[in-house]
C-alpha cells in the first residue's frame, strides 16, 4: 500500500470546529464560548475558582524562595493537551480565554529562561524564532484535537482614512498563526441591551444542511453571516476594485515622496582662475 490517496474525491469535514472569537469587556465572548459543548476554559485571568464552567488557571508557576520560573506555561500546556489527547477525560470543547495573555506569557518564560527583558533581546533574532516554533505548535496541536477548539481576543481599534476600525488586540503576525487554523472568526458586541454575534470571516461558505452536529448549528443559528451566500463579484466590478486599489497605492507612493524632505542644494566651491598670461 502507498502513500498516496485514492484517486477519487471524499468526503469533506464541514461542521466548523476550531473558532475566534473578539470583542469588548462584557460583550459576551466568553458566554458564547461556554454555550459549547461540554467545554473546559484555560483562562488567564486567576477566576478558575470563580467559574461554574471545569477550568483550568493559565499561568508561569513560580520557586516562591527565589521567584524563578519553575513551571512555564509553555510545558503546562503541553501537558494538558496531552491529557486532552490520551485521557478519557469527557471535554468536548477547550476554551483558551485569553490568547493574547498566552502570547504574554509564552513571551516572558523565554525572556526569563534567557535572561533578558525583551525577546528581541536574545542576539540574532533567535527569541522570535523560538516563540514562532512554540506559538505555532501550540495552534497546530490544539487543531489535531477530536475537539471543538475556540480562541477568544480582546478587542482594539484602528484609525483607516480617519475612520475608526474595530480590530482583536491580538498582534497581526499572532493573529494570522490562529486564523490560519480557525474556521471561523466571530465578533460579539452589545449595543444597547442587545448582544450581537457576527462572522467576520469564515473558511467556507458553509450551508445550515451541511452541519452535522446539531448542538453546533444551534449555536451557529444565533450568529449572523455563519450561513450567507457569498456574493458573486462581476468581472466589471472586480475590474473596478483592482484599479481604485491601484490609484490608492499611487497616492499613498505619491504623497510619501512628496513628504520627504529635500536637501538644500549645496554651494559652489570658489575655484580661483588661473593667472593669464600675457
Amino acid at each position: 500500500m502507498g502513500l498516496l490517496p485514492a484517486n477519487k474525491p471524499k468526503k469533506t469535514v464541514d461542521t466548523p470546529r476550531n473558532f475566534f472569537i473578539w470583542g469588548q469587556t462584557m460583550h459576551g465572548k466568553s458566554y458564547l464560548a461556554s454555550e459549547f459543548p461540554n467545554p473546559v476554559i484555560f483562562n488567564t485571568d486567576g477566576n478558575a475558582d470563580q467559574i461554574e464552567t471545569p477550568s483550568v488557571d493559565l499561568k508561569n508557576e513560580r520557586d516562591p524562595k527565589t521567584g524563578q520560573i519553575k513551571f512555564s506555561v509553555i510545558d503546562q500546556l503541553n501537558e494538558l493537551i496531552k491529557e486532552l489527547e490520551t485521557t478519557d477525560h469527557g471535554f468536548e470543547t477547550v476554551v483558551i480565554d485569553v490568547i493574547d495573555d498566552v502570547v504574554t506569557l509564552i513571551e516572558q518564560a523565554i525572556c526569563e529562561e534567557h535572561e533578558v527583558q525583551y525577546i528581541g533581546d536574545i542576539p540574532y533574532g533567535k527569541g522570535f524564532g523560538i516563540f514562532k516554533s512554540i506559538f505555532t505548535a501550540l495552534v497546530v496541536k490544539l487543531k489535531a484535537l477530536p475537539m471543538n477548539v475556540i480562541y477568544i481576543s480582546r478587542y482594539a481599534t484602528v484609525t483607516e482614512n480617519n475612520v475608526e476600525k474595530p480590530v482583536p488586540s491580538l498582534s497581526v503576525k499572532h493573529l494570522n498563526t490562529v486564523n490560519g487554523n480557525c474556521d471561523m472568526n466571530i465578533l460579539c458586541q452589545k449595543i444597547g441591551k442587545n448582544y450581537i454575534r457576527r462572522v467576520v470571516d469564515r473558511r467556507k461558505a458553509y450551508q445550515r444542511e451541511w452541519i452535522e452536529d446539531e448542538r453546533i448549528l444551534a449555536i451557529l443559528d444565533t450568529v449572523i453571516g455563519a450561513f450567507d451566500k457569498p456574493t458573486q463579484t462581476s468581472k466589471e466590478e472586480a475590474k473596478k476594485i483592482v484599479e481604485d486599489l491601484e490609484k490608492a497605492e499611487e497616492h499613498s507612493v505619491s504623497a510619501n515622496t512628496q513628504e520627504q524632505p529635500k536637501e538644500p542644494p549645496k554651494p559652489r566651491s570658489a575655484t580661483p582662475r588661473p593667472p593669464r598670461i600675457r
